[in-house]
């Protein structure tokens, strides 16, 4: 998502990168190329003009600050508006009022609604809460048996409801149970249809007025772009959502509707979805997408990814051994393991500032992920002794190795040559950065290769 976006800003930003002042000329030529990333990225056109608009003003109403240059100040000022676009700050989920908290999530059908509701009360139950998914999609079957198989494969607590019974009758039933049983939070999965009808929002408005929800959130499917704009503004119309849940941004979404949805709903982004697993629902800092759309980064999620991930017992053992030059290859396949847990490495790779121009140029080469997997497929063809002692590794055991794995000598010669390569590295690292919490200071004390 946002790739084209991202490389369509960046090619206007640089037809003034290194330009020590700012005119009219170099302005105009570089929003040009702006106004052209974002409608090709289905933002609303309105939007595009008004977003234009005061970059324009911004940017010939003020001098280069300091030691900034031309570039390093449109870049500033395309980050403010791309921030005040999407909403300005994460806006969390609001539980003001009576326990339990009632959730009700709307969307029309094929959203991902469903889904989205086992992710958020996953989300939630991690932050400490005690969510209880509640299906009341009666007109399709299928859902609330989606949803029963979600929460029962996840640990997930989901009410007993059946297609006989009637939307507002499972809710009623679903806030008795949760008070008996110390459920603070009631995550509602409503029905959907396959278009806005009024059957589908009187049935809401019927749910909404008797249940006093602290939050309505819309879940939108970002691949249909201005579509999904649209939906939310048909429901928002209705219902009064408080808040869009944005879902399939892991897929080749071209961003359109992030960019869009708050400025003409009002409504903001509180959530994205970011893979179809249950983990894969990550709240919504617009600071850090603007960032990685400018490849400026994203360290703050990579953090908390991070340590989310990172073993931290084990990786202080994973120090100690590189101090005393005792990581070995098993260690090393350990650290991959846990990498493979941060999700794909392009992600990651455009997490690192600067990183996500670099990783566009690496799609000619063997992707990451598959280097990963071809690294770990020789470890595992080696045997015990080989991977705690890799000086072992005379000929005719690479090329034992090799057949195992799938792979070239020449690839194991490579891979033995990196890792000793690493082992140096790491070593010097660890003597340097290891005060900071591990190599390098990596969040937890992780390896960050």
């Amino acid at each position: 998502m946002f790739e084209n976006l991202s490389d369509k800003l960046m090619s206007g930003i640089k037809k003034i990168r290194g330009q020590g002042k700012i005119t009219t000329e170099n302005v105009e030529a570089a929003l040009k190329e702006i106004r052209l990333g974002l409608l090709e990225a289905d933002v609303n056109f309105k939007v595009v003009k008004q977003f234009i608009t005061h970059v324009q003003e911004k940017a010939l109403g003020q001098e280069v600050i300091g030691s900034l240059t031309a570039g390093q100040q449109i870049v500033k000022i395309v980050h403010e508006e791309l921030v005040n676009l999407m909403g300005g700050e994460n806006q969390g989920l609001n539980f003001s009022g009576h326990s339990p908290h009632i959730i009700m999530l709307v969307g029309l059908q094929g959203a991902g609604k469903t889904t989205t509701a086992a992710k958020l009360s996953f989300l939630i139950k991690k932050k400490g809460r005690q969510p209880l998914l509640v299906p009341v999609d009666v007109y399709r079957p299928a859902a609330i048996e989606q949803l029963k198989t979600l929460g029962k494969q996840n640990q997930l607590d989901v009410f007993d409801s059946n297609s006989k019974q009637k939307p507002l009758e499972i809710c009623k039933a679903a806030q008795e149970f949760a008070k008996a049983n110390g459920k603070d939070t009631l995550i509602i999965d409503t029905a959907g249809r396959l278009q806005i009808d009024d059957e589908l929002m009187n049935e809401l408005v019927g749910l909404k007025s008797n249940l006093t929800p602290c939050e309505i959130l819309i879940v939108a499917d970002a691949m249909t772009g201005q579509d999904a704009v649209n939906i939310a503004q048909g429901f928002h119309e209705k219902l009064q959502i408080t808040g869009v849940v944005l879902t399939k941004l892991d897929g080749d979404a071209r961003g359109g509707a992030a960019l869009s949805i708050k400025a003409t709903t009002g409504a903001p982004i509180k959530f994205i979805g970011t893979s179809e697993k249950v983990s894969g629902l990550e709240p919504f800092h617009p600071e850090r997408i603007a960032s990685r759309i400018l490849d400026m980064g994203d360290v703050l999620s990579l953090v908390e990814k991070a340590s989310e991930v990172f073993d931290e017992a084990k990786s202080r053992e994973m120090t100690k051994k590189l101090g005393k030059n005792q990581f070995t290859l098993e260690d090393f396949r350990d650290q991959l393991k846990q990498i493979k847990k941060l999700g794909p490495l392009e992600g990651i790779m455009k997490m690192i500032p600067g990183m996500g121009q670099m990783s566009k140029q690496l799609k000619n080469m063997s992707p990451p992920d598959q280097e990963l997997k071809k690294i770990e497929a020789i470890i595992n063809s080696m045997t015990p002794k080989e991977r705690a002692k890799h000086e072992v590794l005379n000929g005719s055991r690479r090329a034992r190795i090799a057949r195992g794995s799938g792979t070239q000598v020449s690839d194991i010669n490579r891979f033995i040559k990196q890792f000793e390569q690493m082992q140096k590295m790491m070593q010097m690292m660890t003597k340097t950065g290891g005060k900071r919490g591990g190599p390098g200071g990596f969040p937890g004390g992780g390896m960050p290769f």
